[in-house]
């Protein structure tokens, strides 16, 4: 589907976002099988296959190839982890007991309760997410985990429910390059940041610009592939929402990755789009 309007690709993202936390409560029968931020099919698989993606890669498989260890899988509560991400943010944000985080598009809250044992009982971490039943998972795991120092608020990335100077750290994992208004999503980050404020995102980057025929496709936008900025566009972006020490570190992904993210023209999408950690400062 061609996009129209900003508000296409809102829509389409949350409805394509809720789609995935409501099958997390399908029948036994059956199992959700996603791409790396969009719904691609229901399977009818035992649950217990634990498939993610249309070539059945495991979740956990997936998310240990994007930087998960063992440990990270096994700590959280089941259900936490949907296979969204594209990267681990948490491996970068060096957080410590006593901080404050705050998550965009936290999704079922896998990043915020690994977050969540890192800066311990005196720290908080908040997650923010625009889909109600998204937030609704989360909240659930999060009664599972029995961790205190997590809550969920639904808003979008572009208008975080936040107050200013409020986090030592933002992270977000494969959930800006949904957004049609990624310079509001980094103004609103540097806002909610205090003074000495880190910054540590996973995303998917395209190396050169995308051909309209990409970045007009809605289902490549969902796929968390057709809104892809350039790097050089995200570093000056960042520039204007006021942030310093910008470092982009980036990693091509196998066609495997791709395939398990629904890309129909694998070849095209290796050569465009890489794996992306971003990390800037609040001075």
């Amino acid at each position: 589907m061609e996009i129209k309007t900003r508000e296409d690709i809102r829509k389409a993202v949350q409805e394509s976002y809720g789609k995935v936390a409501r099958a997390g409560g399908i029948g036994s029968g059956t199992t959700l099988l996603t791409s790396c931020c969009g719904l691609t099919q229901i399977s009818s698989k035992p649950r217990g296959s634990n498939c993610c993606g249309p070539q059945g890669m495991s979740v956990e498989r997936l998310s240990q190839t994007l930087g998960y260890t063992k440990e990270d899988l096994d700590s959280v509560p089941d259900g936490a982890n949907m296979g969204l991400g594209c990267g681990n943010p948490v491996a970068i944000a060096s957080l410590k007991p006593g901080e404050t985080v705050v998550d965009l598009g936290s999704g079922g809250g896998f990043d915020c309760f690994l977050a969540a044992g890192a800066v311990g009982p005196d720290g908080r971490v908040i997650g923010v997410d625009m889909t109600p039943d998204m937030l609704s998972k989360a909240r659930e795991n999060a009664e599972k985990s029995e961790l205190h120092n997590v809550e969920f608020r639904l808003g979008e990335i572009e208008h975080p429910p936040v107050a200013d100077n409020t986090a030592d750290v933002i992270m977000s994992n494969c959930v800006i390059n949904l957004s049609p208004d990624k310079l509001s999503v980094y103004r609103e980050a540097f806002r909610v940041l205090k003074p000495g404020g880190r910054l540590a995102v996973s995303d998917i980057l395209a190396t050169t610009p995308l051909p309209d025929g990409i970045s007009n496709d809605l289902d490549l936008v969902c796929s968390c592939l057709g809104g892809a900025t350039t790097i050089g566009d995200t570093e000056q972006m960042l520039r204007q929402a006021g942030f310093q020490d910008i470092r982009i570190k980036t990693r091509t992904l196998s066609p495997e990755i791709f395939r398990e993210w629904g890309a129909g023209n694998v070849e095209k999408a290796v050569g465009l789009l890489v794996s992306a950690y971003v990390e800037a400062a609040k001075p």
